[in-house]
Order: C-alpha cells, then structure tokens, then sequence
C-alpha cells in the first residue's frame, strides 16, 4: 500500500495518506499573537487546505485531539470549532490542557480523517 506524504519537511510532513486515511500532524497558528479563538480559526483553516490536498475534508474527520495552554479557554476555542465543524459529522474528539513549544501559542490541533 502506498503512503503519500503532503508538504514534507526534514522534522515532519503535514500529512500523510496511507490507505484510506490521512493523518494530519499537529497543527498551530502562524500568528501567535492573535487570542485564542483567532489562534484556533487559523489552525482550522490549514485543516481544510490539508484535508482538501489528500481528497478529504471536514465532513470525514474521524478524531481531533485539541492542546490549550489554559483550559480555562475551552470556550473560545469551541465557539471557532462549533462554527466550523460538519453538522452530523462531529468527530470523536479530546481537549487537555498542556504546554506548547513555543511561546505565544495558545492551541494545537491534530486530526484524522477519511479519504
């Protein structure tokens, strides 16, 4: 079986198709002085510009794992992914609370999807 590897770097590829599933890899914001909803609005952007280059999109999501810097923010990181998320097409989904690695950013997003 093949494996396509979508904007490959020498650390990691932004996604990578193996079957009939693309993996995306953890995602964060280019502009890390926007808020936390403005952070989270970027990433979901660069999902559907991923999902879309390996013949996906939103309605297939089969999970996401969502990383915050303060919990206490879960709010606004959910007002950005309710208006975005496929209606009926929600994925099984975590949030918790961690540390990023690099300053500023405040979300970081990983999903898998149908092909």
């Amino acid at each position: 079986m093949t494996i396509r590897r979508i904007k490959p770097g020498p650390r990691m590829s932004g996604a990578v198709v193996h079957g009939n599933t693309v993996y995306l890899a953890g995602l964060t914001a280019d502009d890390a002085t926007q808020d936390v909803m403005g952070q989270t609005r970027q990433i979901l952007a660069k999902i559907d510009e991923l999902l879309a280059e390996a013949g996906s999109d939103k309605s297939k999501i089969l999970s996401a794992n969502i990383w915050l810097t303060d919990i206490g923010t879960w709010g606004q990181m959910n007002e950005a992914w309710d208006a975005w998320v496929s209606p009926g097409n929600t994925p099984a989904r975590a949030t918790v609370e961690t540390r990023l690695a690099r300053p500023g950013l405040s979300v970081e997003i990983m999903v898998q999807a149908a092909v």
